[in-house]
């Protein structure tokens, strides 16, 4: 049986879907049917209104999409997304403000340019704005508004026809310069003090007149520096010609601490100077105030810092104010002036530096600071080593290493200068330490005679006393005609004593 090739219905493989046409969304699903007499694009927007997504781009926005996206117009400094996210900005605009085909597309910068545009604008305030055309394509200027706030607040103008925008209400200026900082405070471009870039002219009065006492008769010096702004929490004085040269007569002169500029008037030249440590060494002799005589040598430190009197007179202020204070104690007092004291030996403006040398060491014996230690080992000299203070205080620091407390004790009993009153700050700890060793060498007990000679005691009745004092009266027993202490009764009694004074390195044990 034969049929004609035309007898049946014609069959074909594929759905018939219309071609889309926009830039925009993903057509909806009932959009297309699966019947091959579906309608034309043509007929169905006659019928159904148009969706947002759908719009028939003209052919000059499809050239300037490719000519934007080519090769050869690629920026490697411009981010491929941050150009899609300008790209869409340019033809979204242009779509709202209904300048699509009134455009220029041909001649319109590329979004990759105008994004470089707008980054050497940002980067120089003084830069032109780029001339808008007077058809109605706005777009040209509108692109200069970047979302960027800098791109928006440099900008000297609008093409709005004079239009505030919200965002636009502000001094653009002024909120551009609020954000700056030039890291020499000069203004630049040559700007003086009446440019808009001087904060000069925006500080308060009364921020103006804060130091204006202290610094009368150094406005000649800050008017030629106008970048010195008073709009700073500090106001940095001019550089001073010279020291000062003090004017005041008085010996004694109470201790103020500086808040302002020196006045003369009021700070005592060398030669009264001179005439006051001789009055305040007589003074500390006869009556021993030391409160006194701490604040009296602290005002004499600070006439002398304040002329920049750098002498052998300034050594010898500071040595006698540092050797008053180890004797009171006052190891704040001691700390500053020997400070100050390294500085000064440096010049080789005389003194006693090994004296203070050896002080240095006891005072790290003292404080247990291993590593201030270590540096001032490794700092010194064969001719400071050989120096008898320094030698005596090296020696006292490698007995305290190797637990020789008998030799710690014999120097401790001969110590030069006033190297004895560091010593009594940490021997009560090192007493501790020895009575903790004799407990575990002798057993059952030891003559308190023994202790009184070998842990540096005057007597027994001070050694006594120290026992008792740190809470062991029943180890202390009289027979034989003496006095014994029961080593066998006290296994590490004084080591938990020794431990809550080596937990405190800065506080004196009793003696």
């Amino acid at each position: 049986m034969t049929y004609a090739r035309n007898s049946m219905p014609p069959t074909t493989a594929f759905t018939a879907v219309a071609a889309r046409r926009n830039f925009g969304g993903q057509q909806q699903a009932g959009s297309v049917h699966s019947s091959s007499t579906s309608p034309s694009p043509s007929a169905a927007g006659s019928t159904n209104p148009p969706d947002k997504g759908k719009r028939d781009w003209p052919p000059q926005v499809r050239s300037y999409v490719q000519r934007s996206f080519a090769d050869g117009n690629i920026l490697p400094d411009v981010d491929r997304q941050e150009m899609e996210i300008k790209l869409k900005k340019i033809i979204s605009q242009s779509v709202e403000e209904g300048t699509l085909a009134t455009i220029d597309w041909d001649n319109l910068p590329l979004p990759q340019v105008m994004i470089q545009d707008e980054r050497r604008r940002t980067h120089s305030s003084h830069f032109p704005p780029l001339p808008s055309k007077q058809n109605g394509h706005s777009i040209l200027t509108n692109e200069i508004k970047s979302n960027k706030r800098k791109s928006a607040e440099i900008e000297p103008s609008d093409s709005t026809g004079g239009q505030s925008l919200p965002w636009r209400q502000s001094d653009d200026r002024e909120s551009f310069e609020s954000r700056l900082s030039y890291p020499d405070k000069r203004p630049r471009n040559g700007a003086g003090p009446d440019s808009p870039f001087s904060k000069s002219n925006q500080a308060p009065e009364a921020r103006k007149k804060r130091f204006q006492g202290a610094l009368a008769g150094t406005s000649s010096a800050a008017s030629l520096r106008p970048w010195r702004s008073s709009t700073t929490h500090e106001v940095e004085p001019t550089e001073p010609k010279g020291p000062i040269i003090g004017r005041c007569q008085d010996l004694e002169k109470k201790y103020f601490r500086l808040t302002s500029a020196p006045n003369p008037d009021t700070v005592r030249p060398l030669h009264v100077l001179e005439k006051t440590l001789d009055h305040l060494k007589k003074k500390w002799r006869r009556e021993k105030k030391y409160p006194y005589i701490c604040d009296q040598f602290k005002s004499l430190r600070q006439d002398l810092t304040v002329q920049r009197i750098k002498t052998s007179f300034t050594v010898d202020a500071y040595e006698i104010h540092a050797r008053i204070a180890l004797e009171e104690g006052d190891l704040s007092e001691y700390n500053q002036c020997q400070t100050q004291l390294r500085a000064l030996y440096v010049q080789n403006l005389g003194g006693h530096p090994f004296e203070f040398l050896a002080y240095r060491i006891l005072y790290f014996l003292h404080t247990s600071n291993r590593t201030d230690m270590n540096d001032v080992l490794a700092d010194l000299t064969p001719t400071e080593k050989r120096h008898p203070a320094v030698k005596h205080a090296l020696d006292a620091r490698s007995a305290l290493a190797l637990g020789n407390y008998h030799r710690f004790f014999q120097l401790y009993l001969d110590t030069p200068n006033m190297g004895a009153y560091l010593m009594d700050m940490f021997v009560g700890r090192e007493r501790l330490s020895a009575l903790s060793a004799v407990c575990r060498a002798y057993k059952p007990d030891v003559r308190l005679r023994f202790v009184t000679e070998e842990l540096g005691f005057d007597s027994d009745e001070d050694s006594a006393r120290f026992i008792c004092e740190h809470g062991a009266p029943h180890l202390l027993e009289e027979r034989d005609g003496g006095v014994h202490l029961l080593t066998g009764k006290a296994p590490g009694f004084f080591d938990s004593a020794l431990k809550a004074a080596s937990a405190r390195p800065g506080v004196k044990v009793p003696t």
